[in-house]
């Protein structure tokens, strides 16, 4: 029955997610149509969507998004080589819960946490 998930995070500023994930992140805009307010991305099998929130604080924001990776190691190493702004509190590391992981904040501070079983 069910067959895919696609989260939906706050963005305050489409322009600046749009850029922040497109530029640096590697994703691509999903749809050719541009909805106001609303913005969908992907990259390889999975699909973000953004809705627009300006009166958004970010450090109330508790968006979280769990991406699973099968090269977790390369992705971190990629996104320190384009000067992403890995979490401090979220560096490449093996989690208790048997995960390899590591986190990064967007511009309007939706946690995005790549994960990759270590088992």
């Amino acid at each position: 029955m069910f067959t895919d998930i696609h989260p939906k995070l706050p963005m305050r500023n489409k322009a600046i997610t749009k850029d922040y994930y497109i530029n640096k992140l590697g994703f691509k805009v999903l749809d050719s149509e541009d909805f106001d307010g609303y913005l969908m991305i992907t990259k390889e099998t999975i699909e973000i969507h953004f809705f627009e929130f300006k009166k958004l604080k970010p450090r109330k924001n508790y968006g979280q998004v769990y991406i699973r990776t099968n090269n977790i190691e390369q992705l971190y190493q990629e996104f320190l080589d384009h000067d992403i702004v890995i979490h401090p509190n979220g560096k490449l590391s093996i989690q208790p819960w048997g995960q390899k992981e590591f986190s990064l904040l967007d511009p309007d501070s939706n946690l995005l946490t790549f994960g990759q079983g270590i088992s």
